[in-house]
């Protein structure tokens, strides 16, 4: 199914407006024009939010939302997020967070269940997008699947940025079965396409950068880390991190200025957010 997603509320309209008024003013016409075709600088990151709790399991969406705020992204892709769980205070997760912090959201349900409580929304459980520019539309698709896991999904969102659409996908791919994550990282590719282009890929994948579910992905997309990352790249567990398993996976036309595991408040969720500055191509108008 294919969504257009909600207008961004007043306040984001008002600051967006703001911010294009005096970039035009200070640029002028040529500058505009420069704007329109010159490289696009994209500043992304994924995060894994544990449903808004703490490694120790105490719930504080806000301080996830503090996390993301400080990371001063374009464009953020969440996993483990909650829809009217009775653990996460029945809040609309994805919702909260995008009129907490001024953005666009979509969410992917990979779960839907009925509610824990009568006259209560049904409950769902997957992956969020929370974005800075438009999002234009957005579609969430099911990966395969064995009996008796979680059901997984990939999360698409075609953005608006400065005149041109990135393609920007969130995934969680199964924690325990390996062939498994073979199996949704092809379909993955087969969704993406062998050769995407203005296209970036993130997610807890649950698995290191040299198996084979990793580089089925690595052979049709880039991996920030190895190309501008410095050190090991541990995202997880937040407190002692000891394995690189949340990845920024770009198409090749997107090149990776910097990538750093941010730190700055490890015990907001059991994962660490992981951010790149990219580097849209040029287009030449003709």
């Amino acid at each position: 199914m294919n969504h257009l997603n909600p207008a961004p509320s007043r306040r984001r309209f008002l600051a967006a407006t703001a911010v294009g008024l005096g970039a035009t003013a200070a640029a002028g016409t040529s500058g505009v024009a420069a704007a329109a075709t010159g490289p696009r600088p994209l500043r992304v990151a994924t995060f894994n939010i544990h449903h808004g709790a703490s490694p120790a399991d105490v719930l504080d969406l806000d301080r996830v939302a503090r996390v993301i705020q400080a990371m001063r992204v374009d464009v953020v892709g969440l996993q483990e997020v909650d829809r009217f769980w009775r653990r996460s205070g029945f809040v609309d997760q994805p919702a909260w967070l995008g009129e907490r912090l001024g953005l666009h959201h979509a969410f992917g349900a990979n779960l839907d269940l009925d509610p824990e409580e009568p006259g209560r929304p049904r409950r769902q459980y997957g992956t969020a997008v929370l974005s800075r520019w438009p999002i234009r539309s957005w579609t969430n698709t099911h990966l395969p699947l064995v009996p008796g896991h979680e059901q997984r999904g990939l999360l698409r969102a075609t953005l608006g940025v400065r005149g041109t659409c990135v393609d920007f996908a969130v995934t969680h791919l199964q924690h325990n079965d390996n062939r498994e994550r073979e199996r949704q990282s092809a379909r993955i590719v087969e969704l993406l396409g062998s050769s995407p282009e203005h296209t970036v890929l993130v997610g807890d994948l649950n698995a290191t950068s040299e198996t084979p579910e990793i580089r089925i992905l690595t052979d049709a997309l880039g991996d920030v880390w190895p190309q501008a990352g410095t050190g090991d790249g541990f995202t997880y567990d937040s407190v002692n991190p000891h394995a690189r398993i949340d990845f920024l996976l770009p198409s090749r036309d997107l090149r990776p200025l910097t990538a750093q595991v941010f730190t700055a408040d490890p015990e907001a969720s059991d994962h660490l957010p992981l951010v790149s500055d990219l580097l849209l191509p040029v287009r030449h108008r003709r």
